[in-house]
């Protein structure tokens, strides 16, 4: 049964659009991720056209950051100043980022350099939760004894301007740090329809400082407000947001969740991570291989 997704410009199977929100949602479950990273490159290889799927993936995400958020703001586990201060800087980046996709469906380059961010995110992610994961399962078996842990100091982040003191996280910091690593993620959202809690939370944890415990709520804040933006600048400016398809994956999706967060009970983290690690360098090897693959048609006339 196929549908006809109208930004797209083409028709799809309707069960393989649902089986895929599903499946992205069942891994979100399993692994307690978005899935954001890797919803737009699934779309591209069943032939939907990068900038469409880019620009629908922030959909997806955005529905599920607006969910996680509200559970966080009920728990009280969500630093709203600090929030805020990563949004602005996320609006900076977004806008930013829009302008550069723009650019770049001009000239013609829009999906190389999309298969190329793709190739090099999804390696540095799989990379380094692979190492990390097979570290782990390396300690349970030969346990050793862990050296003490240093307080750490952020003397960089001491020294900059324009401080603001942050209740909920019990930080006196400059503003600067947060605006930047929001537009860092405002950027990868609007070039790679992906939210960015990957590179948000660790920035969040080592560089800002922040207390675990409002990491997740904060960055999930941050993560809705900036996606929210992007697919609005996308519909508006790029006209690439298909919203027949974002509803078919939303819908795949939240049943996909469900069954994954029964799925993934039943594993240990570091085997989960691992798992996911694998998968997502199978993604990318599949990315980096159409990249220099001999295509089928090697010439065609544009209309």
């Amino acid at each position: 049964m196929d549908i006809y997704l109208p930004i797209a410009e083409l028709s799809a199977n309707l069960l393989l659009l649902l089986g895929l929100g599903g499946a992205v949602g069942f891994l979100s479950g399993v692994f307690g991720v978005g899935g954001g990273f890797l919803i737009a490159p699934l779309l591209i290889f069943i032939g939907i056209p990068p900038a469409v799927a880019v620009g629908t993936a922030a959909q997806q995400v955005l529905a599920s950051s607006v969910s996680g958020v509200l559970a966080h703001l009920k728990r009280g586990t969500v630093d709203v100043k600090m929030g805020l201060v990563l949004t602005a800087g996320g609006f900076l980046g977004s806008a930013a980022g829009v302008l550069l996709f723009r650019w770049l469906a001009a000239i013609g380059q829009v999906e190389t350099v999309i298969a190329l961010g793709f190739v090099l995110l999804l390696a540095t992610v799989g990379t380094l939760m692979l190492i990390e994961s097979g570290r782990a399962l390396l300690a349970e078996r030969r346990p050793v004894p862990r050296p003490p842990q240093r307080a750490r100091r952020h003397l960089l982040v001491h020294r900059l301007p324009l401080k603001i003191r942050f209740t909920e996280s019990r930080l006196y910091i400059s503003a600067l740090v947060p605006l930047a690593a929001g537009a860092v993620v405002g950027v990868m959202a609007a070039v790679l329809g992906v939210g960015g809690a990957f590179v948000m939370i660790p920035a969040m944890i080592y560089l800002i400082g922040m207390p675990t415990r409002v990491v997740v709520g904060t960055s999930l804040l941050q993560v809705a407000c900036v996606t929210a933006l992007t697919t609005f600048l996308h519909a508006y400016n790029n006209r690439t947001v298909d919203i027949v398809l974002a509803l078919l994956l939303i819908v795949g999706g939240v049943v996909g969740a469900q069954l994954g967060a029964r799925a993934g009970s039943a594993l240990r983290g570091e085997q989960l991570r691992v798992l996911f690690a694998l998968l997502t360098l199978a993604v990318c090897t599949r990315l980096a291989w159409d990249l220099v693959a001999e295509p089928v048609d090697l010439y065609s006339l544009a209309s």
